[in-house]
C-alpha cells in the first residue's frame, strides 16, 4: 500500500481527492491536512510515503512547505495538485523538491497514476504547463523584488511596506520600480496581478 497524506485548504476538494484516491486498492489515504503549517507534524504522526500538497495554503504556502520536507524527510514523495496551473508555480515547485506537479481537474484515473510513478521515483508534470514553463520563461525578479512585490499586493505605501521589512523608503521604490519594469507593467498593481497570474508570488 501507499500511504497519502493530503493538504488542502479547501475541506471539500480535500475529501474529495481522499475519497477518489482511497477508490484504488494500492492507496490509503491516512491523514488529511487543512494549513500547511500542519504538514510537517502530520507527516512525523501518520509517516506517508507520498504527500500532495496545494500550493495556496494558510498558515504556509505549499512551495516552501515542499522545500522543509525535502530537508527534513529524505525519501518522502511531494506531488503538488492545485486549482493554479501557474507556469512560476511549476518551476518553484521543482526548485523546492516537489517531484511532481499536477493541477486539480485531472482526472481521478490519471491523478491515482501519478501518485504511483511518483512514488516509484519519477517525475510528474501535467504536459500542458510544462510546455506553458518553458515559453514563460524564468521570474526575472529577485528574491528581494519579488518580497517587495508581495507586500504590495493589498495596496500598501511604500512607507508600510518598509516598516514590514525592515528597509528605507528608497530601496523599497527602487525594488517596486525594478519589478514594474521586469513585469512589462505601469504601475505595481499591474505588475502584482502580471506576478500573480504567471506564479512569479
Amino acid at each position: 500500500m501507499i500511504r497519502l497524506l493530503i493538504a488542502d485548504d479547501q475541506a471539500l476538494v480535500r475529501g474529495a481527492l481522499a475519497a477518489l484516491l482511497d477508490l484504488e486498492s494500492d492507496l490509503d489515504v491516512v491523514a488529511e491536512v487543512g494549513r500547511g503549517d500542519e504538514v510537517e507534524d502530520a507527516v512525523r504522526a501518520n509517516q506517508p510515503d507520498v504527500v500532495l500538497l496545494d500550493v495556496e495554503m494558510p498558515g504556509m504556502d505549499g512551495i516552501s512547505v515542499a522545500e522543509r520536507l525535502r530537508r527534513d524527510f529524505s525519501g518522502l514523495r511531494i506531488l503538488m495538485v492545485t486549482t493554479f496551473g501557474r507556469p512560476g508555480y511549476l518551476r518553484r515547485a521543482i526548485d523546492a523538491g516537489a517531484d511532481g506537479f499536477v493541477v486539480k481537474d485531472t482526472p481521478a484515473r490519471e491523478l491515482a497514476d501519478a501518485v504511483r510513478r511518483v512514488h516509484m521515483g519519477l517525475r510528474v508534470v501535467d504536459p500542458a504547463l510544462a510546455a506553458e514553463t518553458l515559453t514563460a520563461g524564468n521570474s526575472p525578479l529577485t528574491a528581494r523584488e519579488r518580497e517587495v512585490l508581495a507586500e504590495a499586493a493589498d495596496g500598501a505605501t511604500a512607507t508600510v511596506i518598509a516598516g514590514r521589512l525592515h528597509l528605507s523608503e528608497g530601496t523599497v521604490r527602487n525594488h517596486l520600480s525594478a519589478a514594474i519594469g521586469k513585469t512589462g507593467a505601469h504601475n505595481r498593481a499591474q505588475a502584482v496581478r502580471t506576478a500573480e497570474r504567471l506564479g512569479w508570488l
